[in-house]
């Protein structure tokens, strides 16, 4: 496996190098609007210390970015009336993991709509932000 690179994206996005739109963080975790949604209020959660997928994270890394991940799940599924949510977490470019360092996707659904291809454009900031804001509204 393949050291940790500290340059990648989410690495800089923690260490204040590039925006996000933050949904919420605690002492372990971060939450942010993924800037190519594959639906609408898809999220990414990743934790603060670094860890380039689930192959070298310890428990207690994974245990704080499950419960970051449930709590965002819960508040879009509530916030955006979906019907369901999608989890994914890829590791190893073989794996499908484009950015790496540990992240989780938390994508609501909707019964009949697909998920959107994942095409490398960017959503519109104010549509981030929209869901965002519904979706930091809802949280316990």
């Amino acid at each position: 496996m393949t050291d940790y690179d500290s340059q990648n994206v989410f690495a800089r996005i923690l260490r204040g190098e590039f925006p996000c739109h933050r949904i919420c963080e605690d002492e372990h975790t971060l939450a942010f609007m993924d800037i190519m949604p594959r639906g609408d209020g898809h999220a990414l959660v990743i934790p603060k210390r670094p860890a380039r997928n689930l192959l070298d994270a310890d428990d207690a890394m994974l245990g704080a970015v499950m419960a970051t991940a449930r709590r965002v799940a819960l508040a879009a599924r509530k916030a955006l009336g979906a019907d369901g949510i999608t989890v994914q977490q890829f590791n190893e470019s073989a794996g499908g993991q484009v950015v790496f360092h540990l992240h989780v996707h938390v994508i609501p659904r909707w019964e009949g709509v697909p998920l959107r291809p994942h095409t490398g454009q960017m959503a519109a900031s104010e549509d981030l932000l929209k869901f965002r804001d519904a979706i930091v509204a809802a949280l316990d």
